[in-house]
């Protein structure tokens, strides 16, 4: 199997979806998320050049949530133009403890008062406030085997039932590809307060 096809967010899909398929690496994902508060969410502005916020995110009710205040530029953009990229905060130091975890997809604005108002009852979030429901079209590991000294991607998108796995050393020689059903393991990072 070669690489992905190109990805046009045609083809997305819920967080339970993904974990059910990919239970291994959706726990670590999530792991790595909720380890710390904030992360890193990227949107696309008016003009078409990016733009970083800051953000905090939630597991619930069987999707990945993505809430804002009212107003905030990242809503604007997002309601323009849902589609994002998600950093998971790396946390202190340089040592990458549980790997660098993103992820990508379209955040689709929900105005339903009752998915609002169940949101609410679960979360109790500051508000007012505005909510998207992601719909994944990619997720990426990023980790580093100090034995090996390689670096491990680990990536997967819909409509795919294994994980890709590229691995590559600081040399010049070209990355080694593999086709995985479930991701490599290593330690979880610890939630920070």
């Amino acid at each position: 199997m070669a690489g992905f096809a190109p990805q046009d967010g045609s083809v997305t899909t819920s967080w339970q979806d993904f974990a059910d398929i990919q239970p291994a690496l959706a726990a670590t994902v999530q792991a790595r998320f909720e380890a710390f508060r904030h992360h890193v969410l990227a949107t696309v502005r008016l003009d078409g050049a990016p733009r970083t916020s800051g953000i905090e995110t939630t597991f619930r009710l069987g999707e990945l949530w993505l809430g804002s205040m009212p107003g905030a530029r990242k809503v604007a953009d997002l309601r323009r133009d849902p589609r994002f990229s998600l950093s998971a905060n790396p946390g202190p130091g340089t040592d990458m403890a549980g790997g660098d975890v993103r992820v990508a997809g379209l955040a689709r604005w929900v105005a339903d008062p009752a998915t609002l108002a169940h949101f609410a009852e679960e979360v109790t979030p500051p508000e007012p406030f505005d909510l998207f429901r992601v719909e994944l079209t990619e997720i990426v590991r990023t980790s580093v085997d100090e034995a090996a000294q390689e670096i491990i991607l680990e990536s997967w998108r819909p409509g795919y039932p294994a994980i890709r796995v590229q691995r590559r050393g600081n040399g010049s020689d070209q990355p080694v590809e593999s086709w995985s059903a479930a991701p490599r393991t290593t330690e979880t990072p610890t939630a920070h307060a």
